[in-house]
């Protein structure tokens, strides 16, 4: 059960990344994409997906945040990459602010998937170190 739902969350992972790349970039190029009913809803349902099996598999593991630096790591990196990704993804923004909240998010996803990969709060620092 533990081995399916990690899987689940990864996929869920790779879908999120991979959606917000593409929102992003419409968002950036002022795409009308970008309010179509799809992606208005599949993004929802897909980071839903993800928070569900977030929260199962640190049920399952017996892990929570702010008990195990990594996690909390995690918890703190998605909360920044929402606020990033929020103002990227709104067209009322200038589009510098909104190329620079893309960029940050960007950076903070990767940081949230090295601190998940090393299981460490510094993430890919402490690989390289």
């Amino acid at each position: 059960m533990y081995l399916a739902l990690k899987h689940f969350h990864i996929i869920c992972v790779v879908l999120s990344g991979a959606g917000f790349v593409l929102r992003g970039g419409w968002s950036l190029s002022g795409s009308p994409r970008l309010r179509a009913p799809l992606t208005r809803v599949l993004p929802h349902v897909v980071d839903s997906c993800l928070l569900g099996s977030a929260l199962a598999l640190a049920w399952l593991s017996g892990q929570a945040p702010f008990i195990h630096g990594w996690l909390t790591a995690k918890v703190l990196g998605l909360l920044a990459y929402i606020g990033l990704g929020m103002v990227a993804l709104r067209p009322q923004r200038p589009v510098a602010v909104r190329t620079a909240a893309f960029a940050g998010a960007l950076a903070v996803f990767a940081y949230i998937v090295s601190v998940a990969l090393s299981k460490n709060p510094l993430g890919w620092i402490a690989v390289l170190a």
